[in-house]
């Protein structure tokens, strides 16, 4: 059984105007998504500006976020890194705190070769115990994980279970899926492309666009499964303009304005990132109220 079907959202880390980090409302963001369509939340992801937290402040987000879902909807836990060490003790830190499954970013800067590759994910699969869902940004990480290399892993280690797809490759996908026997539990790492991969065996999203519209997210996959296809493609279609402003500059920069657009203020983004642009953020506020977003 998947981990979860349909749309996930790649949760924001909000924080506080010292750079802290705000419990109180991402408590309220964990709520919000438990009330909504979402249908799991993936905390401490790109999204979730990992990358700038130490790793006490990345365990204590994860253990947070399992805490105060309650098992409300699952949790998946971002704990990847290019240290296969730190990824396995990570990993099995989230493990115990009771996450419903592990993504596992590929190693970046130092990257791996695909007998690499094998070996980081299999390690940290032996060693933590949680579903294992791989992650494939090359655009980010400069390592691309390769179909015979996702057939070899899923096929060979038990509780390594599925992927990320963020390449944009649908024949890469595709490839994925035949050498897989379709026995990998596939989600789209593109807003852009949820029907295309779900038309292709996909089980749904993990998602940036679900911060700021989380039910129309999750419609798309269900009218997909429910067998509405051209009602999913049309909402997918719909999603494309927003989709691209979210990603007109460094994700999580359009998404973290988008929700404070919204009255939802997620509070500053941690260096390197820096604030919006103002003309993509009109640009930004367009899309949004043109999708049917009420800007506060």
């Amino acid at each position: 059984m998947a981990i979860f079907t349909g749309a996930g959202v790649a949760i924001v880390t909000p924080f506080h105007e010292d750079g802290s980090i705000n419990y109180d409302k991402l408590d309220e963001l964990i709520d919000f998504h438990c009330e909504k369509k979402t249908d799991c939340i993936i905390i401490c992801g790109t999204t979730g500006e990992s990358a700038t937290m130490t790793e006490e402040e990345h365990m204590d987000c994860v253990k947070f976020t399992i805490d105060r879902a309650k098992g409300r909807i699952p949790v998946v836990a971002g704990t990847g890194s290019n240290c296969t060490r730190t990824a396995i003790d990570m990993s099995k830190e989230a493990s115990e705190y009771g996450a419903d499954g592990l993504l596992l970013v590929t190693p970046y800067y130092n990257k791996a070769t695909q007998n690499g590759l094998i070996a980081h994910f299999t390690a940290v699969a032996k060693e933590a115990k949680a579903p294992i869902i791989m992650y494939s940004v090359a655009s980010r990480t400069g390592c691309n994980i390769e179909p015979a290399t996702v057939a070899e892993l899923v096929k060979n280690v038990d509780n390594i279970v599925g992927i990320k797809e963020a390449s944009g490759n649908i024949s890469q996908i595709a490839k994925i899926m035949a050498m897989t026997d379709g026995k990998v539990d596939l989600y789209s790492g593109n807003d852009d492309q949820i029907v295309p991969i779900l038309s292709l065996g996909g089980k749904g999203v993990i998602s940036v666009l679900s911060n700021v519209a989380p039910d129309e997210t999750h419609d798309i996959c269900e009218k997909f499964f429910n067998g509405d296809i051209a009602g999913s493609a049309a909402l997918q279609l719909k999603a494309l303009p927003l989709v691209e402003q979210l990603f007109c500059e460094v994700n999580p920069i359009p998404v973290k304005k988008a929700m404070q657009l919204m009255g939802v203020d997620c509070g500053p983004l941690r260096m390197p990132l820096t604030e919006i642009s103002k003309a993509h953020e009109e640009t930004l506020a367009k899309a949004m109220k043109e999708f049917g977003i009420k800007l506060a």
